[in-house]
């Protein structure tokens, strides 16, 4: 398994088990947000990635090499996924080893970062939200989702994606779900929101799909 998505399997399983969990028992939201380093909690408790480290208050805990259970308990709160609200998830068991390579985890959270500052240009009105269940920062608009995926079963690196409610035809729609480039093809925030500008055009102009 390469670095890239050994990483991401690892930073999944922290925003779900060990950030979102927590806030959604004790705040009523998983909703996670963007830094420019990583990501956070909104709400309490108020917790932090950055780069490969989580933050809790003064404490600086390395996650390359723990597991979520031990993380959890030296940030004072109790590991585990969001209970009875998704099917999917990160995978990662509370006590699996975590293995987080710096390089990978930096360009995980520099697709984010780029991903998050094309959406806010999309769509204003919406703040973008990451979420726990499939580990992707999204906004939707007028029945659409759009988004950035930092990779999983359908592509193995970070992509930005849309995908309509209603699915639509033509030659745009590249996914079973809806429209996909991959970030290498979009090397930064101006590149990602003309992707995602042409598909809210697309989404509007093309037919929706016949099932």
């Amino acid at each position: 398994m390469s670095d890239l998505i050994t990483t991401r399997r690892a930073l999944h399983g922290v925003a779900e088990t060990v950030l979102a969990g927590p806030q959604y028992r004790r705040s009523g939201t998983i909703r996670l947000a963007i830094t420019s380093g990583g990501f956070r909690t909104i709400a309490e408790p108020d917790l932090r990635v950055e780069g490969t480290d989580l933050v809790s208050g003064e404490r600086v805990l390395p996650l390359d090499g723990t597991t979520c259970r031990r993380l959890a308990a030296a940030a004072g709160v109790d590991a585990g996924a969001p209970e009875d609200l998704y099917k999917d998830g990160s995978g990662i068991g509370l006590d699996d080893a975590l293995g987080v390579d710096p390089d990978a985890a930096a360009r995980l959270e520099a697709s984010f970062t780029m991903g998050a500052e094309a959406l806010r240009r999309l769509a204003p009105a919406a703040e973008p939200v990451l979420w726990p269940e499939h580990f992707d920062v999204g906004v939707t608009l007028d029945e659409v989702n759009y988004g950035i995926s930092p990779g999983d079963g359908y592509l193995d690196e970070p992509y930005a994606y849309a995908g309509p409610w209603r699915p639509r035809n033509g030659s745009f729609w590249n996914a079973p779900f809806g429209a996909t480039r991959p970030l290498r093809e979009l090397p930064d925030p101006d590149a990602i929101h003309r992707f995602l500008a042409e598909a809210r055009e697309r989404a509007s102009a093309d037919p929706v799909r016949e099932s």
